[in-house]
């Protein structure tokens, strides 16, 4: 086996919200890759990173550049396969925290005081990597919200969301789609001069594929 990558000089010490034998749950900064892109340039990765503590880490799912928040690595193999398969099954809950522009309320036929987003989505091929809405060709794409706070000068909305499918980009694009784009959306949105994507990952909902625990993940909104 080779030796693991060595990480960045420059590279902050990881967050760990959870660790065992099977599966490592870490706090990835906005900014930073979840995997290696193509280039030198982008070889340093959140589970490059991991690797380096962790020979056998593996993805099993991904955070946009620009997202924050929790990420689910598995230790080996066979673990990876079992993760992959409770979120492909959808046994994995999700819950994310986002400033969007404007006031969003609920609409008037909204049940259980969450919203549905539920429009196809497909990769917008010539403008890649973008996504968008496509009634013809796009696959079953669902977003459930509802509204945290407003503030005061009603220019921005706190949501929850709760991805049911788990397209590319299909938070930022499904929240575009309402009118309501995402603040420091530089890819989707209009410029607003945010210092970053207000965009987190904030909760994880499981159960362990190995001791049965139901794991219950969680990490602080950085906005």
């Amino acid at each position: 086996m080779s030796a693991p990558p060595a990480p960045p000089p420059a590279a902050a010490p990881l967050r760990v919200l959870h660790e065992d034998a099977h599966l490592i749950a870490l706090d990835k900064p906005a900014g930073l890759l979840a995997v290696p892109g193509r280039g030198a340039d982008k070889s340093d990765c959140l589970s490059a990173r991991a690797q380096c503590r962790w020979p056998d880490a593996l993805v099993v799912h991904r955070l946009d550049q620009a997202t924050s928040g929790l990420m689910l690595l598995a230790r080996g193999a066979a673990m990876q396969r079992a993760l992959s398969q409770a979120f492909a099954q959808r046994q994995v809950s999700k819950r994310y925290e986002a400033l969007v522009h404007g006031q969003l309320a609920l609409p008037a036929d909204a049940t259980d005081d969450w919203g549905l987003i539920d429009l196809p989505l497909i990769i917008d091929w010539p403008r890649r990597p973008r996504s968008k809405v496509d009634h013809a060709a796009g696959k079953p794409s669902r977003t459930r919200w509802r509204p945290l706070a407003f503030d005061a000068s009603g220019q921005q909305t706190r949501l929850a969301l709760e991805p049911v499918t788990g397209r590319s980009h299909q938070l930022r694009v499904h929240l575009l789609a309402l009118g309501h784009p995402i603040v420091g959306d530089t890819l989707y949105g209009p410029p607003d001069g945010a210092p970053r994507l207000m965009l987190h990952a904030g909760a994880l909902q499981l159960t362990h594929p190995v001791t049965g625990q139901r794991l219950e993940l969680v990490s602080a909104v950085p906005f």
